[in-house]
């Protein structure tokens, strides 16, 4: 039994405890930080194995739930997790060892520090998932910000200082703008209640007025949007998928961009329903924009990271979309889409790494015939692609079939539209893989394109595995998920329209503060 120990405690701050290790290792003894940083990417995955395990899902209620007083006046250490993060916890600790894991070779320079803020950020990147308080919530997403920052600025490309500098003005104006909402909605429970509180299930309860709720779902949803990227935010992506390191750019695909989307999921439409309910056609528009103009820019891309990173604008527009169609089905497609996704295409920028540590070049044109040299690594790259442009028997075509049931319920036409990213993802794909992996050798002689090593294969293939199980099984995750998002959906289909009562532990239930006084 775990119910009485601290276990997303241990999750969280595992990664946390092992930089904090790092430092006092002599940043000689090279391999001695890598086995450090790998052992406590290890063990935080090992012990997220627990919360899986352990983890019911019928109410739909958070559970493991941990709480206490941190700063006072409710800004309180509060966490658990339900069927909404449950999975996304466990891709962030899956992921961050294979990370680590590709830059082996890749990373020979100042490795002590690269490891210290792989860890930092593994750390910020549960917190996220993991927080029930809205403080919490802006505390570890604010510090997912600075790991992410050393990683491109320090290990990046030769335009690494524009990307960083893009990235972090981009996401800390969308962050500041959801700190003054946070203040807002600390301000407006205080006079509803009496009390101060930032406790998620406190702030659902209250209701406010369409135009209050309108500009807090724009604060939020700013920085949610950029964060995804929603188009027309996105083009600090591609500079910063290009220049980060193989280790960022996966980390950045699979998971911080998810943030966005579960953003709305957990704050954004719960908090204001009617203002989402209102944006949500501009947004499905946008979203929908995202995905022909992603899939489009993807087919002229030179570079294979660039490629990639646009086919992300695409697929997490199909993501959003399912988002804001606002029922059940779309929404299951969208979270368990999240997962694929962060797989597919986490693995694709692997895929791109390897290649990249052997040629050093990532150029499109400098390849061919590479399957000659590497028919494993071919194989492998081909189930990746093909799980990413959503082939039956795949992870990818569970996620995009239910994003599409759920889409068409709410509107035909942009399912229409919607449906090209199968036509668009499969030929910017099927088109690299025919450049990269088939025809002609560019050079014969070149020793250079050696097949996988037994490091590697690690590193693929129980990406690939998971990939096939979650393409035949996936009724093994979407049952833990199905409660917490019926869930999910009543809390924004019913919640009252302007007042309602409150019941305040300590306190005789009494009428909330009408939205008129809120508003003063």
């Amino acid at each position: 039994m775990i119910s009485n120990v601290p276990i997303i405690s241990f999750v969280t701050f595992l990664p946390l405890a092992g930089a904090i290790l790092l430092i006092f290792i002599r940043s000689e003894s090279v391999k001695t930080v890598r086995a450090v940083a790998l052992a406590a990417a290890l063990l935080t995955f090992a012990t997220s194995l627990a919360l899986f395990f352990g983890f019911n899902g019928a109410s739909g209620l958070p559970e493991f739930v941990e709480r206490a007083s941190w700063l006072g006046r409710g800004l309180d250490y509060h966490v658990g997790i339900d069927g909404i993060s449950l999975f996304l916890v466990l891709l962030a600790a899956f992921l961050t060892p294979l990370a680590l894991l590709s830059s082996w070779r890749a990373i020979d320079d100042r490795v002590k520090e690269f490891s210290f803020f792989m860890l930092l950020l593994e750390t910020g990147m549960i917190g996220v998932f993991v927080s029930l308080n809205l403080f919490l919530f802006y505390v570890f997403w604010e510090a997912m910000l600075i790991p992410m920052y050393f990683l491109i600025g320090i290990w990046g490309g030769h335009r690494r200082i524009y990307a960083t500098m893009k990235f972090v003005l981009f996401t800390m104006f969308g962050s500041l703008l959801m700190l003054v909402g946070i203040f807002v909605l600390y301000a407006a429970y205080h006079k509803a209640t009496g009390i101060y509180s930032l406790a998620l299930a406190d702030l659902a309860a209250i209701s406010l007025s369409p135009a209050f709720q309108t500009w807090l779902f724009l604060a939020f949803g700013l920085a949610f949007a950029i964060k995804i990227p929603l188009f027309p935010l996105h083009t600090w992506l591609p500079d910063a998928h290009v220049e980060a390191p193989t280790a960022g750019s996966v980390l950045l695909a699979a998971i911080l961009l998810k943030m966005g989307a579960y953003g709305f999921v957990r704050l954004g439409i719960p908090l204001f329903p009617q203002a989402a309910a209102t944006f949500a056609p501009a947004l499905s528009i946008l979203a929908t924009i995202g995905i022909i103009y992603g899939g489009l820019m993807a087919l002229v891309q030179k570079d294979m990271k660039s490629l990639v990173a646009y086919s992300s604008v695409s697929h997490m527009g199909l993501i959003m979309l399912a988002v804001f169609s606002l029922n059940f089905v779309a929404t299951e497609g969208a979270l368990y889409q999240m997962l694929n996704h962060g797989l597919s295409t986490g693995a694709l920028f692997l895929c791109v790494g390897i290649l990249y540590e052997r040629t050093h070049t990532r150029l499109i044109k400098d390849y061919g015939g590479a399957a000659a040299r590497m028919p494993v690594f071919a194989g492998l790259f081909l189930v990746t692609m093909l799980s990413s442009a959503g082939l039956p028997g795949l992870n990818g075509f569970v996620g995009e079939i239910l994003c599409f049931f759920g889409i068409f319920a709410a509107n035909k036409v942009l399912t229409a539209l919607a449906v090209s990213t199968v036509i668009l993802s499969a030929a910017y794909l099927l088109w690299l893989y025919k450049r990269v992996m088939h025809g002609p050798l560019k050079d014969p002689e070149d020793k250079r394109l050696r097949d996988l090593d037994g490091r590697e294969l690690i590193i693929l293939v129980p990406i690939i595995v998971l990939i096939v199980f979650m393409g035949l099984f996936p009724g093994t995750i979407l049952r833990k998920m199905d409660a917490s998002i019926a869930r999910y959906i009543e809390s924004f289909r019913n919640k009252p329209p302007v007042a309602m009562t409150l019941n305040v532990p300590g306190r005789p239930a009494q009428e909330a503060t009408t939205v008129a006084e809120l508003e003063r």
